[in-house]
């Protein structure tokens, strides 16, 4: 099977240039377009992600997670997994932060665990909100955001409690 996909990659490079000759297209000149376009991108969203990691960064060390989660946890009683909280207040705002959060879940409790598919269900169910909306709407000057976030919100949070439901009717 990997050699498979070592193969494909060039087959397909070759088709390209096969089909580009064939429409008799000036295929250096057309890569070379397209790569300028990339990096014109690259640009256009290097200030929304330097904003976003740099705002992310500031939450994250604020010490207002620990606070919100103490608080969460002497509400919702002992038996309750609590540990799954950062990634779920985390997951629309940053994957990567999530994936961190979900790794160390896997490490305490291990991926089989009932926190551990709890935290894998809910990384498939929900998206980074904040991130799509702050890299995607702001490389294409999107000024007027209130009703996707707050779709998109709605939907984590519909992913975030039906993660829970699921996995309690399914591994509870």
């Amino acid at each position: 099977m990997n050699s498979l996909y070592i193969r494909i990659i060039p087959l397909m490079i070759t088709g390209i240039i096969v089909y580009g000759l064939y429409k008799k297209v000036d295929i250096y000149s057309s890569f070379i377009k397209g790569a300028k376009d990339g990096i014109n991108s690259a640009i256009s969203i290097f200030p929304f992600t330097v904003s976003m990691v740099f705002a992310i960064n500031i939450f994250l060390h604020s010490g207002i997670l620990d606070f919100i989660f103490k608080e969460v946890a002497n509400f919702l009683g002992p038996n309750f997994p609590v540990s799954i909280f950062p990634m779920a207040l985390l997951r629309p705002i940053s994957g990567s932060a999530s994936q961190v959060i979900m790794t160390d879940i896997f490490k305490n409790f291990g991926p089989d665990s009932f926190v551990g598919l709890l935290a894998s269900t809910l990384e498939g169910s929900t998206d980074t909100t904040f991130y799509v909306i702050t890299l995607y709407f702001g490389s294409v000057g999107i000024k007027k955001i209130r009703y996707a976030l707050k779709a998109g919100l709605f939907a984590d949070l519909v992913g975030i409690i039906m993660s829970f439901i699921i996995v309690s009717i399914l591994f509870g």
